[in-house]
């Protein structure tokens, strides 16, 4: 079997030692993704002058699903090809936000989905992170 890993260039440099995607096989495997930008800006985040933070569950998951998106299109693929998601939430109060718009590029002939909640991502402003896996035959 062959595999191949690939750090994408124009999206967020992984904050450790490993690929955003890596194809084995048939199958693409997506690291966890989140809506930071390949400045280190966050979507779905707003601070104002006071410091007072503000975080948009439903912006965050539209950004982290356009994300693992332009991710699986470097090999190919895109979310129609996505046979499991794994989403983690900071918040389960934010799961009605994040199903609405996850019902927005998927439907029931979509992927197989968990969804749990974590006590923290690797950053306060986030409120989401996904890992998907694909198949795309190449």
């Amino acid at each position: 079997m062959t595999t191949r890993s690939t750090v994408v260039s124009g999206k967020a440099t992984p904050r450790g030692k490993f690929p955003h995607i890596k194809r084995a096989g048939d199958f693409l495997f997506v690291s966890g993704t989140s809506s930071r930008r390949p400045d280190n800006t966050f979507e779905g985040v707003e601070v104002d002058e006071m410091g007072t933070t503000k975080l948009d569950i439903r912006a965050q998951t539209k950004a982290v699903l356009e994300n693992i998106r332009d991710i699986l299109s470097t090999e190919g693929a895109g979310l129609e090809d996505v046979v499991e998601i794994s989403t983690f939430l900071v918040n389960m109060n934010d799961f009605g936000g994040y199903n609405e718009v996850y019902g927005h590029y998927f439907d029931f002939s979509g992927p197989t989905r968990t969804t749990v909640a974590v006590h923290q991502l690797p950053h306060p402003h986030l409120l989401i992170e996904i890992k998907a896996v694909a198949y795309k035959p190449r």
